[in-house]
C-alpha cells in the first residue's frame, strides 16, 4: 500500500491526474481523496527531494492506493499527469505527520471512481447470483 500526494494549481488538475493515475497508471485507489494543506504538501515534497520548489501549489490531496511504492512509482513514471504525483514511502520524516492529517482532512469534491466494482466481464446469460467471469488477462500487471 503506498501514499500518494498530488500538487496542482486547482481541483480540476488534481481530478485529471487521479483519473490519469487509474485509468493509464492502472493503480487501484483504496481510500477516497482527502484535501490537505497545500503549504505543508510543498513542505514535504521539498524535504523529499531535498531542494525548493520552482512554483508553489494552490492546492493539494492525498489518498492511499494498493499497490506497494515501488510498483506506484514505477506506474507513474509512464503517465504525464498534469498536476505533480509524488509517492510518499514510510521511510520519509513526513509520512506519518501527513497519515495523520488524511484522518481529519475534508474530501476532495469531485471525485468518481471510474473502475468497475467486478473482476471481470459479467455474462448476463447465467442466471445464477455469480455471473461474474474472471480473466487472468485483466490487469496482468498485477501479481499478486
Amino acid at each position: 500500500m503506498a501514499l500518494i500526494l498530488i500538487r496542482g494549481e486547482n481541483n480540476t488538475k488534481l481530478l485529471s491526474a487521479i483519473a490519469d493515475l487509474e485509468r493509464h497508471g492502472n493503480l487501484n485507489i483504496i481510500t477516497r481523496p482527502r484535501v490537505i494543506d497545500a503549504k505543508f504538501a510543498d513542505s514535504l515534497v521539498e524535504s523529499i527531494l531535498n531542494s525548493t520548489l520552482r512554483t508553489k501549489s494552490n492546492v493539494a490531496t492525498a489518498f492511499f492506493v494498493e499497490e506497494d511504492p515501488t510498483l506506484s512509482i514505477i506506474q507513474v513514471k509512464k503517465i504525464h499527469p498534469p498536476a505533480h504525483v509524488v509517492v510518499v514511502s514510510d521511510e520519509y520524516d513526513g509520512y506519518a505527520r501527513l497519515e495523520n492529517l488524511m484522518d481529519d482532512a475534508a474530501y476532495l469534491s469531485g471525485y468518481h471512481s471510474h473502475k468497475a466494482k467486478n473482476e471481470g466481464m459479467i455474462d448476463y446469460k447465467i442466471k445464477a447470483k455469480d455471473r461474474v467471469l474472471k480473466s487472468e488477462k485483466l490487469n496482468s500487471y498485477l501479481k499478486k
